[in-house]
């Protein structure tokens, strides 16, 4: 398969991770600019034939490690220089892992060897572009449509190409020329309405991006550029009311949280691109995103490199990178890409917050806590940061810590609203898990009075209830309606089975266990329950199976000896007491 397929499965509807997958490797190589690869040595490459380098190549791919994959293929292609297969791989495996000056070498052979391979024609039209060529960026980026993707995309980067050399009339005419679905027209307007800003066409710039902000007031880029535009040309209080709006509907942005400032402040706000290199990374960054948020991550990935290659500190492409990285569960690249945001972007602090948790990813914990507690030395007050720490904390059961750590993020929030309910909850799940349930109980039904009905707080405290004897129809009927909102969360459905357990209703119990197991089927805990439930019924051998899985599926360490001893002599014969109090502490219900 060719590179140029590459476009035409995505314009299929056919994944194309599976084929970047087999042949480079997407998503894992370097991104620091300038960085050396990670990939195998000299000599490690020296000793291999060609078709072991290619063995060693697909082998790094599969294990998504494009650094290695290309190093690999570029030590294969030097055995075998025309081998167009091998060249094509290592094109892909240097382009997907942000390696673009390798890319664009490799591009210039591909195309060579087959002129209308759309994706190095691609590589090779961003290239040109970024060195101010844009007779040649057109030439080439011309030759990279086919598809609703791929037309859209080459047809703004030309656009932006003939911007540069002088001819904002032409890019506009090029951009309205161009047919085809609906969500294209708030791309076409807002590149528009940024052309004919640069060119200084200050009043059809504002009608291009007004009807982008009609089109959709929730997208941030077209609310900076429209709410922008007003600050430079309108009265403060229009350009005001936009980003007052989108802060309506998502608070404390801290891009949005910075135009109010400086707006408030006097001050008329920067033009969103200030050239055709920085129109056209706005254009790659806002695809690759969309992109990379719709099951597009392989072709998103490629986008925003080449984003980044335009304009390397680009901070909402660095940031949709990340979280890319993040969602095909690369915790490191993802940290390589967060050190990267510029220091003096309002973006900074989000991005190192999250780096926290990539931290925390790489079993790296204490340096994670380490980032958040200094980031909360800084600023006391900030809010998520101080979030982001009760949770680390959480998730390594140091729940005394957590529970004063929610309460700071809780003292700092004196008019609670309904988005707050989450800190309640956590906290009462921090006190809960630390005995004080008092203290728990009052939180949970604080969460509950902020969001009525929510199921996981339903969940968590009816069962509660349930698991200490007291409330219990009440109990039962939160956790009954947990399970009406989210029948397909396996966890709040093991809560229902056991909550039927701990009153002695093992038939129910093993029917909603066995639901449990359906939708969860390599949850430990899940399985020991219904094991326990089995034993009651008479289903010993069904029981034992179900213990020997848990044990298999690595529970916690505290629950691991009484699994063994439920093994070896299964459940002790029920008493009075044990019916009223259980065999053994009941695992929490989902959200701890």
């Amino acid at each position: 398969m060719t590179s140029s397929r590459l476009f035409q499965c995505f314009a299929a509807g056919t994944a194309i991770a599976a084929f970047l997958a087999a042949a480079p490797g997407s998503a894992t190589a370097q991104t620091a600019p300038n960085a050396k690869p990670r990939g195998p040595s000299a000599l490690e490459l020296n000793g291999l034939t060609a078709s072991g380098s290619y063995l060693a190549a697909r082998h790094a791919g599969q294990q998504r490690d494009a650094n290695a994959a290309a190093a690999y293929y570029r030590a294969a292609l030097k055995r075998d220089p025309k081998n167009a297969e091998l060249l094509d791989r290592a094109f892909l495996s240097f382009l997907v892992g942000g390696n673009i000056d390798e890319a664009v070498k490799l591009a210039e052979s591909v195309a060579s060897a087959d002129k209308s391979d759309r994706v190095a024609r691609l590589v090779l039209g961003v290239h040109a572009l970024k060195q101010a060529k844009y007779v040649a960026a057109r030439k080439d980026l011309t030759q990279s449509i086919r598809g609703p993707i791929t037309d859209l995309t080459a047809t703004l980067l030309s656009a932006w190409s003939l911007t540069g050399s002088g001819d904002s009339k032409g890019a506009v005419a090029a951009i309205d020329r161009l047919a085809g679905p609906d969500w294209y027209a708030i791309f076409q307007d807002l590149h528009a309405g940024l052309i004919l800003a640069l060119a200084g066409n200050k009043i059809e710039a504002g009608k291009r991006l007004e009807r982008a902000y009609k089109l959709d007031s929730s997208a941030l880029r077209v609310v900076e550029a429209y709410g922008g535009w007003l600050s430079r040309n309108k009265p403060a209080a229009e350009a005001l009311a936009v980003f007052e709006a989108f802060e309506k509907v998502l608070p404390r942005h801290p891009l949005v949280t910075q135009a109010i400032a400086r707006i408030k402040a006097g001050e008329k706000l920067p033009p969103l691109v200030t050239n055709a290199q920085s129109g056209a990374a706005e254009a790659l960054y806002g695809l690759g995103a969309s992109l990379g948020r719709r099951g597009g991550e392989d072709l998103g990935l490629v986008y925003l490199q080449l984003s980044l290659h335009l304009a390397p500190n680009h901070p909402l492409a660095l940031l949709s990178l990340a979280d890319l990285y993040e969602s095909l569960k690369k915790p490191e690249m993802a940290l390589a890409v967060y050190q990267r945001m510029p220091a003096n972007s309002p973006l900074h602090r989000n991005a190192a917050i999250q780096m926290a948790s990539n931290l925390d990813a790489l079993e790296r914990g204490e340096e994670a806590e380490k980032q958040l507690t200094s980031i909360i030395t800084q600023d006391s007050k900030d809010i998520e940061a101080i979030m982001a720490l009760g949770n680390l904390q959480r998730g390594h059961k140091k729940f005394a810590e957590c529970g004063d750590t929610y309460g700071r993020a809780i003292a700092l929030t004196p008019k609670p609203e309904k988005s707050n309910w989450i800190s309640y909850y956590f906290r009462g799940i921090c006190y809960e898990r630390s005995k004080q349930w008092a203290k728990a109980e009052v939180d949970l039904k604080k969460a509950l009075e902020l969001f009525p009905d929510q199921a996981h707080v339903l969940n968590y405290l009816g069962y509660s209830w349930i698991d200490q004897g007291i409330n219990l129809d009440e109990g039962m009927a939160m956790i009954k309606k947990a399970v009406q909102q989210r029948p397909d969360d396996g966890y709040i459905v093991d809560s229902l089975g056991w909550a039927y357990y701990r009153l002695g209703n093992y038939a129910d119990a093993t029917e909603q266990l066995e639901r449990a197991i359906g939708l969860k089927p390599e949850d430990p805990t899940i399985n020991d329950h219904l094991g326990d439930a089995y034993w009651r019924v008479g289903r010993t051998l069904e029981a034992k199976f179900q213990w020997a899985h848990a044990r298999d599926l690595k529970p916690e360490p505290e629950e691991l000896p009484k699994i063994l001893q439920k093994l070896e002599n299964g459940l002790p014969e029920e008493t009075s007491s044990q019916a009223k109090a259980g065999e053994k502490p009941a695992a929490k219900p989902n959200g701890g």
